[in-house]
């Protein structure tokens, strides 16, 4: 039976798409699954619950949502590269221009998300879309764990991201945002089709209005082991 780690709050378990669940090395793993709750005019899941040891990526341009709507929901670890720009903003930004300790920010953000792994408990990512190295080493670590690589899509239209950096009061260029759209255009179309990338367990497609529906993004308990 097809199955996966991730469930909505009312207790369903995310559609399966039709393919065969791979037999790796760590045993049975769950079957490569979509979630579209794009267009449900506010009818979407309250929460999502995932496995004590999975790893989620957030991702989406930049201005479509991703750092609010981590703040708002996870529950458990969360890293998201703006927290750590913002802490080194606040001792740094009245000296030096972003760009001459932007390399730090980038190390910083890296090492914390590598003491997030380490600690062997779910971790919620923020990614823009265009770092596919790191998903890569996001999908090694949760199959090192026997966890799942799970997939948020915020799926927003340019408009409503260019919108969302002048509200946030930084944006990026012209340029960085043509690469960001791209990127996350073709993930989009990819994973409409059911094409997830290269060791994402599912994905879950979101809309700006399931967005803001959703309140929860959790991690169940770790099984207690008898005896």
């Amino acid at each position: 039976m097809t199955r996966t780690t991730a469930y909505a709050t009312t207790g369903i378990a995310l559609p399966g798409q039709p393919a065969a669940p791979a037999r790796e090395r760590h045993g049975e793993r769950p079957a490569r699954v979509v979630r579209d709750l794009r267009d449900r005019t506010g009818r979407s899941p309250h929460g999502l619950l995932f496995g004590p040891r999975d790893l989620v990526v957030v991702t989406g341009l930049p201005g479509s949502g991703k750092s609010t709507l981590m703040h708002r929901t996870v529950q458990g670890i969360r890293i998201d590269s703006q927290d750590t720009r913002d802490r080194w903003d606040a001792r740094l930004a009245r000296f030096l221009p972003y760009a001459l300790y932007r390399p730090l920010v980038r190390l910083a953000h890296y090492a914390g998300l590598r003491r997030a792994l380490r600690s062997g408990e779910g971790v919620v990512v923020h990614d823009c879309g265009t770092q596919a190295w790191v998903r890569d080493w996001l999908a090694r670590a949760a199959r090192s764990r026997g966890a799942t690589l799970h997939l948020l899509l915020l799926d927003v239209p340019q408009g409503t991201a260019l919108d969302g950096q002048r509200e946030r009061g930084r944006g990026v260029s012209r340029y960085a945002f043509l690469r960001h759209r791209h990127a996350a255009s073709r993930l989009v179309r990819a994973v409409e089709r059911g094409g997830l990338p290269r060791g994402v367990g599912s994905a879950v497609l979101l809309d700006r209005d399931a967005a803001d529906v959703l309140c929860r993004i959790a991690f169940r308990e770790p099984e207690k082991r008898a005896g």
